[in-house]
C-alpha cells in the first residue's frame, strides 16, 4: 500500500479543492481518499510526501493523433514510412505520460491500436490509449486524400478504408474497427481546414449514415465522436446520436440546446488553431489551410465561451499531431487557453482536462482521484491552481500509483 500526503488535493470532480488531503493506494487504485486527519496510513506502507504540493489527477487529452509525423503538409503524411511513424509515436506517447497526460483519446491514426496494446502489455511506456483507429470521411470529405488521384486515396496504403460513402458501408466501417479493437468511432461531419478542397461550413455524411456509425458503435457500448465545425453539421451529429463534437468553430443556440438535449459533451481543441494562426506559414502548412484558421479563429473562439457560458460539458482536446508546431508535450496548452481566452478559472481548466474529459470515453474509473479508480495522479510544486501555466511543469506523475 502506498499513502501519498497532498498539500492540496484537487480530485478532478469540480468539488472545492481540499487542503492536508491523503490518498491511500493499492494494487495501483485508490481505496480511500479525504483529510489527511480522517485517513488512517497502515503503519508498513509506503509514504510519498507531497504535503507542500498540488496533486490533481492525471491529465486526459480527449483529442490527438499519434500520427507520428513530423510535418504539417497533408502530403507527406502520405508518404511517409508508416514503420517511422509508429516508432516516433511510441516516442510521443512516453513524453505525454512524462508531462503528466496519463490518458489520451486518440481520434484517427493507424498507430492507435498497436500501440496501446504495446502499453498495455507493458512492452512500452505511456498513458492509457483510447483509440478510434483510422476515422471515417465520406469521399471528397474532410479525411479525403484530395490532392491525391481518387484511386490511390481510396488504397489501404493512404487509409483509404477510412472513406465510406452510403449507410451500409458506414455500418461496414465501423464493424471493421470493432472487429479491430476499437474504443470508439470517430466520423466527419463537415469539411475541416488541413483538408484542401472543403469547408468547414460544409456539411458532410447523410443523416442515415450519421446513424448508421452510432447504431452499430453504440450496439457494443462505444461512444462515437464527430469532427464537425459549421453548425450544420453540428447539429446532424447530434440530431443522429453522437457523443461528442470536435471543434466546433461556428456553435449557435440551436447547437447549444442539442448539446443540453443529448448530453453531449464539446471538445474544441483551440490549441491547434492558436498555432496554426500564430506561427503556422513558419512551419509549412498550406496555405489553404492557413487561410481557413484565419477565418475561423476568432469566432472559434466566440463558440467555446458560448458553449461554457451556457453549461456545456468542455473536455480539455489539442488536436496536437507530434511536429514542432503541435508537438506532443505541451497539450497543457489548451487549458491554458481555457483561461486566458474562454473565461475558466484555473479550477475549471483543471477538471475539463480529467473529470469531463473522461466522460469522453467508455471508461469510468479514469479522471478523478475516487475510490476505485485508477491513482493516476500529478503533483506540482508550482500550483496550477494559482498558475495555470504551471501545469507544464510537473514534480512528479504516477500512473496506476507508480512513479513515472
Amino acid at each position: 500500500m502506498k499513502v501519498i500526503d497532498c498539500g492540496t488535493l484537487v480530485d478532478g470532480t469540480g468539488k472545492k479543492p481540499l487542503e492536508d488531503a491523503r490518498i491511500l493506494v493499492e494494487d495501483g487504485r485508490v481505496v480511500e481518499v479525504g483529510p489527511a486527519e480522517s485517513v488512517d496510513a497502515p503503519e508498513d506502507a509506503e509514504h510519498v510526501d507531497h504535503s507542500g504540493e498540488t496533486v490533481i489527477p492525471g491529465l486526459i487529452d480527449a483529442h490527438l493523433h499519434l500520427k507520428g509525423t513530423r510535418s504539417m503538409e497533408p502530403f507527406d503524411w502520405i508518404r511517409e514510412s508508416s514503420e517511422l511513424n509508429t516508432a516516433r509515436a511510441s516516442a510521443d506517447a512516453r513524453t505525454l505520460l512524462e508531462a503528466g497526460f496519463t490518458a489520451i483519446r486518440d481520434v484517427g491514426s493507424e498507430a492507435g491500436i498497436p500501440l496501446r496494446n504495446a502499453i498495455d502489455e507493458g512492452t512500452l511506456p505511456g498513458p492509457r490509449i483510447f483509440t478510434s483507429g483510422q476515422s471515417f470521411s465520406q469521399t471528397a470529405g474532410h479525411g479525403d486524400a484530395h490532392y491525391l488521384p481518387y484511386e490511390w486515396a481510396t488504397s489501404e496504403a493512404a487509409g483509404g478504408d477510412g472513406i465510406v460513402d452510403g449507410a451500409d458501408e458506414c455500418r461496414k466501417g465501423v464493424r471493421r474497427r470493432i472487429r479491430e479493437g476499437a474504443d470508439l468511432i470517430k466520423i466527419m461531419t463537415t469539411g475541416g481546414v488541413l483538408s484542401e478542397k472543403d469547408a468547414p461550413d460544409q456539411s458532410q455524411f447523410t443523416d442515415a449514415e450519421i446513424r448508421a456509425f452510432t447504431e452499430e458503435a453504440h450496439r457494443v457500448g462505444i461512444p462515437v465522436a464527430s469532427h464537425a465545425q459549421g453548425a450544420p453539421g453540428i447539429k446532424s451529429a447530434l440530431e443522429n446520436g453522437v457523443d461528442t463534437i470536435e471543434h466546433g468553430f461556428y456553435i449557435d443556440q440551436e447547437c447549444i440546446d442539442l448539446f443540453e438535449e443529448t448530453g453531449g459533451i464539446f471538445v474544441p481543441t483551440l490549441a491547434i488553431v492558436y498555432r496554426l494562426v500564430e506561427h503556422g506559414a513558419e512551419h509549412g502548412v498550406p496555405d489553404y489551410g492557413l487561410r481557413k484558421a484565419r477565418e475561423a479563429h476568432e469566432a472559434h473562439v466566440e463558440s467555446t465561451k458560448r458553449a461554457y457560458e451556457a453549461g456545456v460539458p468542455v473536455a480539455l482536446g489539442t488536436d496536437f499531431l507530434g511536429p514542432e508546431l503541435v508537438p506532443h508535450g505541451k497539450n497543457a496548452m489548451e487549458a491554458e487557453l481555457f483561461v486566458e481566452e474562454v473565461g475558466m478559472s484555473e479550477h475549471e481548466a483543471i477538471v475539463a482536462g480529467t473529470g469531463t474529459a473522461a466522460e469522453t470515453v467508455a471508461a469510468d474509473d479514469i479522471g478523478t482521484l475516487t475510490v476505485g479508480n485508477h491513482a493516476d495522479i500529478v503533483a506540482f510544486e508550482d500550483s496550477p491552481l494559482d498558475d495555470i501555466s504551471n501545469l507544464y511543469e510537473p514534480d512528479a506523475v504516477y500512473k496506476g500509483g507508480e512513479t513515472v
